[in-house]
């Protein structure tokens, strides 16, 4: 079995050492693609005979209703809010994430800490602070980034409908519209996202091509990744 490890101490009570299952975390901001390339990867490991869960930001049975309740109010600030999704994926991390890997399950997740930390650093939260406010979190098997700069991403988001006031920073906010202000929010998530990725290791991938590219090399190096510890002798 895999012993997973945290990044500074885990959440009191819960055992992490001797998880037979893999974390891979999907990265990349707002509008880049990831919820298809999620399912997309999902369908494909399922098809290879591997048992698959999945989580993503808000699905904590003890916190998503109340972030949902105060973005609709605006009535938190940055820091509540930081630490309101901290308790989310705390929970999510508990009942979810460490159950599936304990049964043996592939879990994906649909961004993880980094993009937390990130959108608190856009948001003005001390970098050294947010990480430690996150360092209970697993380190995951592979974290895959989906990269695209703002000129590129911008096109695919109006494809979609109009602009997200929480994803173009309007609560901070940084331009006099949505469509400006998206582009700057954006922009620095994705400077954020590139400091994290050297700083953790990420694996990135060009998400500017094809979707049918992109989640055909999603899906070829997340298997390798499963395959490869197989080959050195763990029997999950």
């Amino acid at each position: 079995m895999k012993r997973f490890e945290s990044y500074g101490t885990p959440i009191p009570g819960t055992r992490i050492e001797d998880l037979p299952g893999w974390l891979i975390v999907i990265e990349g901001t707002d509008g880049v693609g990831r919820t298809t390339h999620v399912n997309k990867l999902r369908s494909h490991l399922e098809r290879l005979g591997y048992a698959v869960a999945e989580t993503g930001f808000t699905r904590s049975d003890l916190a998503s209703q109340g972030i949902h309740d105060a973005k609709m109010g605006n009535t938190l600030g940055a820091n509540a809010f930081n630490l309101f999704y901290a308790t989310d994926f705390a929970d999510r991390l508990e009942q979810q994430i460490i159950p599936a890997l304990r049964a043996g399950f592939v879990m994906i997740t649909d961004r993880y800490t980094y993009s937390l930390i990130a959108r608190a650093i856009v948001r003005g939260a001390d970098a050294a602070w947010i990480k430690q406010v996150y360092s209970f979190a697993l380190r995951p098997d592979a974290v895959f980034y989906l990269r695209i700069e703002v000129e590129d991403l911008v096109p695919r988001v109006l494809a979609d409908g109009p602009f997200d006031y929480w994803e173009s920073g309007m609560d901070v906010p940084m331009g006099e519209d949505l469509y400006d202000s998206f582009v700057h929010y954006q922009r620095r998530i994705i400077q954020e996202l590139d400091g994290l990725s050297r700083e953790y290791g990420f694996e990135t991938l060009d998400a500017t091509r094809k979707l049918g590219r992109i989640s055909d090399e999603l899906c070829e190096r997340v298997t390798e990744v499963l395959r490869r510890r197989k080959v050195v002798g763990d029997p999950a």
